[in-house]
C-alpha cells in the first residue's frame, strides 16, 4: 500500500468533511495517506479500530485532538482479525469505561463486557457465561452494574454476526461518550490513552503488511473548521 506524505496537514476537526480543504478527521486523513478515496470509512483500518478513532476524534477537544495526528499512520493497513478482535477492542473500550462513567453507564458497559466474554467463550468453545479474570474483577467493583447486567441479558444474546455488526459498535462508542461525559480530573488524556492502547493491540493482532511512514509534518498546518 503506497502511503501518501501530504504537502500541508489540515487540523484534526470533528465531524465529516468534504475535502481536505475544510479540514480532516482522524480517519479522512488515514484515508488520504493511505492513498485511498477521501473517507471517513477507508478500507486500509479495521472497522471497529476505526469506529474507535472518529469516536476520540469527535469527543475530545481541539488541543488533545492534534495530539491525535501521530496516530494516524499506525491504524493503516490494520485490517483483518475476524469477531475475535472486534470482541477484544470492544471490552477493552467497555473496560476502560467502567470505573470512571455514571450509574447508567455502568449498566451499559457491563453488559458490553459480559456480551464480548460470551463471543470469546464462543470462539474458544467455553461455556457461553465465562468471564475472563480482569473482567471478573472489574465487573466485581460495580456489583449493582453486574447484576444488573446480568439480569438483563437473561433475555438472551444476539449471534456473533451482529455483534460485529451492531453490538461491538455500540459498546465502543457508548464507552467513549461516557469517558467523555465522566466527572473526572482529565478525560480528554484517557480517551487519548484508550486509542493509543487500542492501535498498539491492534498492530499485534493484525500486524500491517508493510512498515508505516509517519508523515512529514514540517509545513504550516492550515487551519479549518469542521465542514
Amino acid at each position: 500500500m503506497a502511503h501518501r506524505t501530504p504537502d500541508v496537514m489540515p487540523l484534526l476537526s470533528p465531524g465529516r468533511h468534504r475535502h481536505a480543504r475544510k479540514g480532516a478527521c482522524f480517519m479522512e486523513m488515514a484515508s488520504f495517506l493511505a492513498g485511498e478515496k477521501w473517507s471517513d470509512h477507508p478500507r486500509c483500518t479495521h472497522p471497529l479500530l476505526a469506529v474507535m478513532a472518529r469516536a476520540v476524534n469527535d469527543h475530545v477537544g481541539d488541543d488533545v485532538r492534534q495530539e491525535l495526528t501521530p496516530l494516524i499512520p499506525q491504524v493503516i493497513g490494520v485490517v483483518g482479525g475476524g469477531p475475535r478482535v472486534d470482541a477484544q477492542i470492544a471490552r477493552q473500550a467497555a473496560l476502560t469505561a467502567l470505573p470512571l462513567v455514571s450509574a447508567s453507564r455502568q449498566r451499559v458497559a457491563a453488559v458490553g463486557i459480559l456480551c464480548c466474554e460470551a463471543v470469546l467463550a464462543d470462539l474458544d468453545d467455553l461455556p457461553r457465561d465465562h468471564v475472563s479474570p480482569e473482567s471478573a474483577k472489574a465487573l466485581a467493583e460495580v456489583p449493582d452494574a453486574e447484576r444488573w447486567a446480568r439480569d438483563f441479558l437473561r433475555m438472551g444474546r444476539g449471534p456473533t454476526k451482529s455483534f460485529t455488526k451492531r453490538s461491538a459498535p455500540t459498546i465502543v462508542h457508548n464507552a467513549v461518550v461516557g469517558i467523555s461525559n465522566a466527572c473526572v480530573p482529565d478525560s480528554d488524556a484517557l480517551l487519548l490513552d484508550l486509542l493509543r492502547r487500542t492501535i498498539a493491540d491492534c498492530r499485534v493482532w493484525m500486524p500491517p503488511a508493510e512498515p508505516v511512514r509517519t508523515p512529514v509534518t514540517g509545513s504550516p498546518r492550515v487551519s479549518a473548521q469542521p465542514d
